[in-house]
């Protein structure tokens, strides 16, 4: 069912959960001081107990009374992107329960900058806690929506969902740890590494050390048909073997169709942005075409497709859990 922010936010306070839009992807809302609320998050996406969710707050403000020990790097970035699609790893404030931080000693926070979510949050300052926890709102390593119709695929049509149309970036929140006295940069998104140095100064490479956060997990982001990442020149003769091994084959590349025998191909955008706002659209569009192999072309390397890049490694990454349209 679609909900007004009103009706939304009267849900949050009373321990229920809404699916709400944000710049990046829809999230799956519960009240972020609320262990009992939060727990259904888990429940319904079916998602490891101790996979942290992140945060999300209506403004700088928040920060004290959600961290402790804030560098100045933070603030300085909170000053310079929120809102919007940067998540910053904190040490938690002692009040910051458990279930929102998968049992560790630090939080995960962002300022969306999507108008709707924006009034959800002021809307939920008044009622509530004024802070929502929001992981994807999709089954737990599936492909993240990015419309209200992939909300409904995911989990049918009785959760309640907030509509803010499609999403503007497409793809989750850059994670930036900054519990640890250097910037670590944990899952590129839209704000990128050279962005956040320009502000912090160095920005260092994820390590064995660091915090567990948000779609980090090896496989994600996935589709229930197999992915596999092609090199532009392998594509067409691992179409064309495929198909002569009586395999269906979905092909997502940048430009227009060059192997007739795939049974659905689709031409991403050649930009970057646009491919990345896409992406998760496509991915369902081939997912849901009847072939059993989704073959990918594999994007440029360099730096302003990274997160495009970390998406689809994860994507075709072999799962931790078996696929299937149930999972």
């Amino acid at each position: 069912m679609s909900a007004t922010v009103a009706e939304a936010a009267r849900l949050l306070a009373a321990g229920e959960l809404v699916a709400i839009p944000t710049e990046t992807v829809y999230g799956l809302a519960a009240d972020a001081a609320n262990p009992a609320a939060v727990a259904k998050i888990f429940t319904l996406k079916g998602r490891p107990a101790d996979h942290p969710v992140i945060v999300h707050v209506g403004s700088a403000k928040a920060l004290d009374a959600w961290a402790i020990d804030i560098p100045e790097a933070a603030r300085k970035l909170a000053a310079a992107f929120w809102p919007g699609p940067l998540t910053m790893i904190l040490a938690k404030a002692k009040g910051v329960h458990a279930s929102v931080t998968g049992g560790q000693a630090t939080v995960g926070l962002r300022c969306p900058s999507h108008p709707v979510a924006q009034a959800l949050l002021a809307e939920f300052a008044k009622v509530g806690s004024g802070a929502f926890a929001a992981p994807s709102a999709n089954r737990f390593g599936h492909v993240s929506p990015t419309t209200v119709g992939h909300v409904r695929d995911e989990f049918g049509p009785d959760l309640p969902v907030l509509d803010g149309g499609p999403c503007e970036v497409g793809i989750e929140s850059t994670i930036v740890d900054l519990s640890r006295g250097t910037a670590v940069l944990l899952r590129p998104g839209a704000i990128t590494r050279e962005q956040i140095a320009a502000i912090v100064g160095e920005v260092r490479e994820r390590d064995s050390e660091a915090p567990r956060a948000s779609g980090t997990l090896a496989s994600h982001y996935a589709p229930h048909t197999p992915l596999e990442l092609v090199d532009e020149h392998a594509l067409e003769p691992r179409v064309r073997a495929a198909v002569a091994r009586g395999e269906r084959v979905a092909v997502l590349a940048r430009g227009p169709a060059r192997a007739s025998a795939a049974t659905s191909w689709h031409s991403a955008p050649e930009s970057a942005a646009a491919y990345a706002h896409d992406l998760y659209a496509n991915l369902r569009l081939l997912d849901a075409s009847g072939a059993g192999l989704i073959l990918v072309e594999a994007p440029p390397r360099d730096a302003a497709w990274d997160a495009v890049n970390d998406r689809l490694a994860r994507a075709a990454s072999e799962p931790a859990f078996p696929r299937g349209r149930s999972s």
